[in-house]
């Protein structure tokens, strides 16, 4: 069960774990401190982004480095942003997710995606055409395995027959089911299924999403009374200045661009045309927040009213970013929002 209300402002955390440009060891162990202060400071949950053969994503399998987040915190919640089912069997990444529901203590949220960059997936064997499918048969079957019994499917690109499932997750009926969208019909898929909503890009634009959310919501029969979550998702620096926080960002938002644009770059793909490709077409685009607390307070609870979210989802270390500055961001967002208005 939820430890807090949405309907109020809850403020999570994002990451894409991507390269710093040091030891990748040493990485993980300043991600660990952070995650750990960040459930000191009250944070909801910790949402780990899955990507493959990149230095965008040092985190290939989220629920292993989730499973390390969830013993070194008590009430932070975890989970991927997405998992990549169409990388897994079905019955394998049912497993998995069981296995972490369970050693977190119940604490897990369940993003499934089949990813955004088709390239990744064709290391992997699996054709940008296959991938619809193979993800559409394999949420089916994860969502029928969490009622437990036995497991019989038969489709495309997966055959089950009288499977023994002998794992459940700890929360019931199934962990929190998480969807990343930028299509209002997405978002009203999720709205009819009772799953959450994490979006990314101008405030404006996110509100034809969770504008289709809510109307899907309020025409479904039988809704449950458990509000759900509308994410937006924001890069955020505080610093003791302006300049100090721009001079941070700016140079933490070059070298994440670097790390994006790689498997765009070294296949001769075309970025998204959304791609902010400055720092400042990036804050101009509302993807990244820099400033003092204060600015950035007031700048965050307008982009979250005007696109109707819920849910502030802050994505505080990506880049070369220092460990020492994601603190002193996430001390300030705990101090300036989270006291506030949560």
């Amino acid at each position: 069960m939820r430890h807090v209300s949405p309907s109020k402002l809850t403020c999570g955390i994002f990451d894409h774990l991507d390269d710093d440009g040091g030891d990748i060891a040493r990485q993980y162990a300043a991600r660990l401190a952070l995650a750990e202060a960040c459930d000191h400071l009250g944070f909801y949950a910790y949402h780990l982004a899955e990507h493959h053969c990149t230095p965008h994503g040092r985190g290939p399998s989220p629920n292993l480095f989730l499973s390390s987040v969830a013993q070194r915190t008590r009430r932070l919640r975890v989970g991927p942003l997405v998992m990549l089912l169409v990388l897994s069997h079905p019955l394998r990444a049912f497993e998995e997710i069981c296995m972490l529901d369970q050693l977190s203590g119940g604490r897990l949220e369940l993003g499934i995606g089949r990813g955004s960059l088709p390239i990744e997936l064709g290391y992997f064997g699996i054709g940008a055409n296959a991938a619809p499918g193979r993800y559409a048969e394999a949420s089916e079957i994860l969502i029928e395995a969490m009622k437990g019994g036995t497991l019989s499917y038969k489709g495309h690109h997966f055959e089950l027959n009288g499977v023994p499932l002998t794992l459940g997750p700890h929360q019931r009926p199934h962990p929190p089911i998480w969807i990343t969208t930028n299509q209002p019909e997405t978002a009203g898929w999720a709205a009819a299924n009772g799953a959450n909503i994490a979006c990314v890009g101008p405030s404006s634009s996110v509100r034809r999403i969770t504008d289709a959310f809510r109307a899907t919501r309020e025409h479904k029969t039988g809704a449950d009374h458990q509000a759900p979550f509308l994410g937006l998702l924001r890069m955020v620096v505080i610093g003791s200045s302006d300049t100090h926080a721009y001079s941070l960002a700016a140079s933490a938002y070059e070298q994440w661009l670097r790390s994006f644009k790689y498997l765009y770059d070294l296949n001769a793909i075309p970025t998204p045309p959304n791609l902010p490709l400055t720092f400042d077409a990036a804050v101009e685009s509302e993807l990244c927040v820099a400033g003092t607390a204060a600015s950035v307070r007031q700048t965050l609870l307008n982009q979250l009213e005007v696109a109707g979210a819920n849910y502030l989802l802050c994505q505080l270390a990506f880049g070369n970013l220092q460990l020492d500055a994601s603190l002193y961001t996430a001390k300030a967002i705990q101090a300036e929002i989270m006291d506030r208005f949560g």
